[in-house]
């Protein structure tokens, strides 16, 4: 795919439609685009190259848009194979370009490709800048978001902001309609995979805060041109760990059907008293990443879990070790139980709760004994009027 940003800066990324898995953890119905681009100056530069997985068509893409012209400078931006998993092409087809990078993406250029021939480096730091002709990149140093290597290049002339993984979403660029559905798959994309690290995103965003910036390139997903304060404030709200929506996600793992019950119960019993946003997921059958996506959206999260070998049922504890490793923070967590003679999901749940930052325990904690019975119904209700008023 190639289409002009502007008169001189081309994108030349590549769709991969066949995907399955990204990074071997996450489907992608709708495919994952690879960004590159190119700056057409007086000397030519190269943001970042694609996964091997696209190599040939931007291969193609990039000695169509040169058109005969020498490559002189490629910035390597993330080192991540999806992002530099050409770059040992590349440099096989211009011997002399000059690999732009800091001091941490020369280790890992070393780390990922056993035999690379680079004659020519130019090694940057945080606020050192390279004039192409009429255009000038500054480099931003991102440690964490989310590899210690990771930099973003701010184009002062046209005030682009080349912005590595940053504003990154799922989907292929031809089988999704860009930025107007950008906030679902972008979401997703981002408490997966760069979740864990909002601190180091609050740096990198306090830093573009000084920057005029008309347009985002991100190196997944469509350029961004509009509204940018939308896409912004999301990632603002994302990383300081706050919740986006109101709202109550109500995940349960169930064995032979009846905590599935109890929690669709509940939900309705939510419904019932005004909880207008209420999100009900079967976590043995969902796309754990879109279940870690809901937690971090709403304020509010139940839990029900079936108990199991003297703990819980593993695919919520699976779920919980999910959120811990994002760095899950600042919810109000409700929980419900079921057990048929020693009930142990309440305790295991709290456990792993423990662990984590500002998680606020809503009680009572819910025990149904092997099925949902009239008696329990009172505890259900008293534990939906406390979830309501904890908005």
């Amino acid at each position: 795919m190639k289409f002009a940003i502007s008169d001189s800066v081309r994108y030349i990324g590549v769709d991969d439609t066949t995907i399955d898995l990204f990074e071997s953890q996450y489907p992608v119905p709708e495919g994952v685009s690879y960004n590159s681009y190119l700056i057409l100056d007086e000397k030519t530069v190269l943001m970042d190259t694609v996964d091997k997985r696209g190599m040939k068509a931007w291969e193609d893409n990039l000695v169509s848009e040169l058109n005969g012209r020498d490559l002189d400078y490629v910035v390597v931006q993330h080192m991540e194979p999806d992002h530099a998993g050409s770059l040992a092409r590349l440099l096989e087809l211009y011997p002399e370009v000059t690999v732009v990078g800091n001091s941490k993406t020369f280790v890992m250029i070393e780390q990922f490709f056993d035999s690379i021939t680079i004659k020519n480096t130019l090694i940057v730091k945080e606020g050192d800048s390279l004039s192409t002709g009429s255009h000038n990149l500054n480099f931003v140093m991102a440690p964490m978001v989310h590899w210690p290597e990771v930099m973003v290049t701010y184009e002062s002339t046209e005030k682009i902001l080349f912005s590595a993984d940053g504003f990154g979403k799922f989907g292929a660029l031809s089988l999704t309609s860009g930025e107007t559905d950008w906030a679902c798959e972008a979401r997703r994309y981002y408490f997966n995979i760069v979740g864990k690290y909002g601190a180091p995103v609050q740096t990198l965003l306090k830093k573009a805060a000084a920057l005029d910036i008309r347009t985002i390139c991100p190196l997944h997903g469509p350029v961004l041109s509009d509204n940018l304060g939308y896409y912004i404030d999301l990632y603002n709200t994302w990383s300081s760990y706050k919740p986006e929506s109101t709202g109550v996600f109500v995940a349960y793992a169930s064995i032979h059907g009846n905590t599935a019950k109890a929690a669709e119960q509940f939900a309705q019993i939510l419904r019932d008293k005004g909880e207008e946003k209420v999100v009900v997921t079967d976590l043995s059958r969902c796309d754990i990443a879109e279940a870690v996506e809901d937690a971090f959206r709403y304020d509010r999260m139940v839990l029900a879990a079936a108990s199991y070998d003297a703990g819980v049922f593993p695919v919520m504890q699976d779920f919980l070790h999910h959120l811990q490793s994002k760095a899950y923070q600042n919810r109000k967590v409700a929980l419900i139980e079921n057990g048929s003679w020693a009930p142990t999901a309440a305790k295991t749940m709290r456990g792993i709760l423990d662990s984590m930052k500002n998680i606020t325990v809503i009680e009572p904690v819910v025990t149904i004994k092997s099925t949902l019975k009239e008696k329990d119904i009172p505890q259900l209700e008293d534990l939906a009027d406390t979830l309501i008023s904890a908005r």
